[in-house]
Parts: C-alpha cells; sequence; structure tokens
C-alpha cells in the first residue's frame, strides 16, 4: 500500500444526506489482487470501553460479510489483538494504533454509537491507516432501523472503497444473471454481489441468455429461446413487467446497451448474425457493423468512441475494436484461435475475453493502451463470460472450478477469484448494473 498526499476525500453519506469528515490522503493499492490488505475492526462502541453488542454487532457482521467478498483485502482476527479490539473510544488519541499495527493491520475501523446501539440510532464510522495514524475518513449513518442495517453496511463500505480503490460502485452495484430451473428452463435473476437481495425477475417458457442492464437502471434486455423462436426479452423495472420482442431471421445474440442507452444486438438479417442498433422503442435503427462473416457480442466504453466485438472474418472467432467515430476496425486479440465474449471496461483502457485453450477456456484481459496481455484465471473447469463492473475494476465471471457453473468474482489485476452467492444451482452470464 501506498499514501498519495495533496488529495482529499469527503462524502455525502446518502442515509440522512450528512456530510462526511474530509480525509487528507488516500490509500492506493497496488497490485491488488495479488497482495493482500490487512483490514481489523476494532470492536463497536455505545460508550467508552463498552461494546456495543445490539445494532453494533449485528452491523459489524454484515460489514465483515462484505468485506470477506473482496480478493484483496485480509481481516485479522480480533484474537490476534494484543490487549483485545474494545477501545476506550473510537478516535485519537483514545485509539492504541499499535496494537493493530503488531497484529498486522495496515487499515483500521472503528465504530461508535454515541447515543447508544438500539436500532434507529446514529453511527459514527472511522477509518485510519494504523501506520501514519491518519484518519482516512469518517461519516455518520443516522439512521440505522434493523431493515436498513444492510443498506448501512453497502453504504459504509462504498466509502471505504472510494479510499482503497477510488470508486464504491461495487457496493452500489446490482448483478444480473441467469439461473438453471430445468432441462430447457433458464430465468433472469438479481442480486447483490454480496448476495443480499436475490430474486428472480423472470418467469418464462424456455431460456434467457446475456442479460444487461441499462445506464439508467430501469430495464435488462435479454435473449430469449422458446420451442417456436428466438426473441429480445426486455424487463421493465417499473413495472416489473416482461415483453418478447421478434425480429425477422429468427435470431438475437448477446444484446447491450450503448452510452446513448439503446440496445446493440446481433440479429440476422441475411446469411450471418450482424450488429445493429435499436431505438428506444427496441425496433432496427441502423447498422454498427455488417459484413459477410459472423458478427457478435458488442460492448461499448462509456464515452461511445469505442465497440469491442467478436468476428468470425479471419476463420475462427476473434475480438475487433471498432472506432465508432471513424468506422475503422483494427483486431485485439492475436494470440489463441479462438476468442470471445469481450466485455470492454467503462472507462475504455482494458478489455477482458475468454480464450479456449490447451487447459479449458481462460479470462485474459488487455490493456489497449500497450497491448499488453495477461491470463487472469487458471481453473480448475472453465471460466467464461466476463463482465467488467461500472468501476473498472471488478470482473465477474461464470466458472465450473467447483462442479457446478457459478459465478465468481476477480479484480482486473487477477488473483485468488471469490465466489458469489447465488442461491445454489447452474448459474451463468453475469453483468453488472446501477440502480440511480
Amino acid at each position: 500500500m501506498k499514501v498519495l498526499s495533496a488529495l482529499c476525500v469527503s462524502f455525502l453519506v446518502l442515509l440522512g444526506v450528512q456530510p462526511a469528515l474530509a480525509a487528507p490522503v488516500r490509500v492506493d493499492i497496488y497490485g491488488a489482487g495479488q497482495q493482500k490488505i490487512n483490514l481489523a475492526q476494532a470492536s463497536p462502541l455505545s460508550a467508552p470501553g463498552v461494546r456495543a453488542d445490539a445494532a453494533g454487532a449485528e452491523l459489524q457482521g454484515l460489514i465483515t460479510e462484505n468485506l470477506h467478498i473482496l480478493p484483496f483485502v485480509q481481516l485479522v482476527d480480533s484474537a490476534a489483538v494484543l490487549g483485545g479490539a474494545v477501545l476506550p473510544g473510537a478516535d485519537m488519541p483514545n485509539i492504541d494504533l499499535k496494537r493493530f499495527q503488531l497484529a498486522g493491520a495496515a487499515v483500521l475501523i472503528t465504530a461508535n454509537w454515541p447515543g447508544g446501539d438500539a436500532p434507529g440510532r446514529p453511527v459514527e464510522m472511522r477509518v485510519f491507516d494504523t501506520n501514519s495514524g491518519q484518519r482516512l475518513f469518517a461519516a455518520q449513518y443516522p439512521d440505522t432501523r434493523k431493515e436498513l442495517l444492510p443498506e448501512v453496511a453497502d453504504r459504509f463500505c462504498a466509502n471505504l472503497l472510494e479510499v482503497l480503490i477510488g470508486n464504491g460502485d461495487f457496493f452500489r452495484s446490482t448483478l444480473a444473471f441467469v439461473k438453471k430451473g430445468g432441462r430447457h428452463k433458464a430465468d433472469v435473476w438479481v442480486m447483490k454481489p454480496t448476495g443480499r437481495g436475490l430474486r428472480q425477475i423472470t418467469n418464462m417458457p424456455g431460456e434467457t441468455l446475456s442479460p444487461t442492464w441499462s445506464l439508467d437502471g430501469r430495464f435488462i434486455v435479454f435473449s430469449h429461446i422458446d420451442d417456436r423462436s428466438h426473441a429480445l426479452g426486455v424487463w421493465d423495472r417499473n413495472s416489473g413487467q416482461v415483453q418478447r420482442i421478434r425480429f425477422p431471421g429468427n435470431t438475437v445474440i448477446g444484446p447491450a446497451f450503448t452510452p446513448e442507452n439503446k440496445v446493440a444486438v446481433a440479429l440476422s438479417q441475411g446469411k450471418n448474425p450482424n450488429i445493429y442498433q435499436l431505438n428506444h422503442a427496441f425496433q432496427v435503427e441502423r447498422p454498427l457493423e455488417v459484413n459477410n462473416s459472423i458478427n457478435v457480442s458488442p460492448s461499448f466504453d462509456a464515452g461511445g468512441t469505442k465497440m469491442a466485438f467478436t468476428s468470425s472474418r479471419l476463420g475462427g472467432p476473434q475480438i475487433f475494436m471498432k472506432d465508432l467515430s471513424s468506422g475503422s476496425v483494427t483486431r485485439v486479440s492475436r494470440e489463441g484461435g479462438y476468442n470471445t465474449e469481450p466485455n470492454l471496461s467503462r472507462d475504455g483502457v482494458l478489455i477482458v475475453y475468454t480464450r479456449l485453450t490447451e487447459m479449458g477456456q481462460r479470462i485474459f484481459v488487455q490493456d489497449l493502451r500497450t497491448g499488453m496481455e495477461r491470463q487472469l484465471t487458471f481453473g480448475p473447469g472453465s471460466d467464461e463470460q466476463p463482465s467488467f463492473a461500472a468501476d473498472s475494476y471488478f470482473i465477474a465471471f461464470t466458472s465450473s472450478r467447483g462442479g457446478a457453473r457459478q459465478i465468481y468474482l476477480t479484480t482486473r489485476h487477477g488473483g485468488e477469484p471469490t465466489h458469489l452467492r447465488t442461491g445454489g444451482g447452474d448459474v451463468s452470464f453475469p453483468r453488472w448494473g446501477l440502480i440511480k
């Protein structure tokens, strides 16, 4: 971990819109995914030296669950802290940082419930660099009713990630994915990456594939196959209703939203599927990439300058990039004979994709500035369908490494993946959304 000065982080806590305290430093993680950041939690306090065992203990447990998901965080066991984790206070000078530093912690979290930790009372959260003693940030969360505690935990962890990696959207995100419900039955489900909020949003005969969120969080579109046809499925969060839209050619593959919040999708208007843009009424508006080869799986950067896609124009499937201003197309994947499922980071810096190797399918990432490529996953099983989160840092993917197909989490730096809880059963096609 290295400390970068001259950066000031301030937060508005969304629960009650309370201003957080400004921090004089920001922690920047380098090589995250390869190295663990040791992080400790002091016992939550309801008074000086008094452990908060009601809402305080429950909130700390939820934060612990959240932090266990992060591949680069290693939680320090409170039993390893000489003198214990109960402190005389939650802020300096009442914190003995040395005991946590000796336990190996680089970062310390404290929680103080100044009016006691009955549900609904405000809680003050602080984060410290144990080496320098500097406070990285502090915030008050005013509404801690029991039903809101998971949201408080997510808000705090989003604030923490703002400090650690510069973006907290991971804990503000909702994943859409496909879960099998039978031999020819698969529906779209959604959940927080913490595993909370798991629910099924479609229940249709046939199989759904490739769900993707609209940028405003209102729609999820997906490919749908039943006994009679292929179609574009559209789920509206406002109404909870699903419509099914058919197109000539009876082929609908891999829809994605453009930065203008329109849908790009591969449709078969002739011999092979090619990529078209739909208007806001989900009708064909214009071609995006059309030729005599197969062109599928569009993906866009946030600025709308680039479109990555898979094409068979050189024989086997490879990854290509189209400059949407000039129309020029360049090849991205240079190694391997079978590269598919490209997904661009929103910042347009990285592209992640699936390659068929001698050891099965694996996830690779390429830096588009340098052309340098790196393998992110190494099995066992097969890894596929990678998807960048909105922060351009975390990557979800499907893997059979545990037997059943499940969703795993890694980062742009790789490292040992984390299994995300989806309630059992075969799942696939993870895609991130931010609900505004």
